[in-house]
């Protein structure tokens, strides 16, 4: 073999090399990234099971603060994850997104059912159809 050739072939092999040891390394760096998002996939589920109302929300949205107008209109405490006010709110709000097919917020659970946003959720009120799930009567002075 001659000096260029192995010359060729030592090159070949580093760079082979190389480009092995850049595809562990990026898998390595995704390796945090997709436990952060398993974690706040386990969050949301865990949220969603414990509580028997539960508003993903972001604190300066007009949207969410009409949700929680509801619930507050019914006597009623949520439980709110303020996704704004968390280091993890966007891996919390993907995850969100990820079980409604939703990004938007606020996004509202009824005893483990997603029931939608500000405007499902005022429908919902409005038709009785909260009160039902809450296991609440309803009376027409309430709305």
């Amino acid at each position: 073999m001659t000096k260029l050739s192995l010359f060729f072939v030592i090159g070949f092999t580093i760079m082979i090399t190389l480009t092995r040891a850049s595809a562990t390394s990026a898998s390595l760096e995704d390796a945090p990234k997709e436990a952060a998002a398993a974690a706040a996939a386990a969050f949301v589920k865990k949220t969603i099971s414990s509580h028997s109302i539960v508003i993903f929300s972001k604190s300066y949205c007009p949207y969410c603060k009409r949700a929680k107008a509801v619930f507050k209109e019914m006597n009623l405490k949520p439980y709110i994850v303020e996704l704004d006010e968390r280091d993890d709110g966007w891996l919390i709000q993907g995850a969100v997104s990820e079980t409604v097919g939703r990004r938007t917020v606020p996004q509202v659970f009824i005893n483990g059912k997603h029931i939608g946003g500000s405007d499902d959720t005022v429908d919902a009120y409005e038709s009785g159809e909260l009160h039902k799930l809450l296991g609440l009567t309803s009376s027409k002075d309430d709305l």
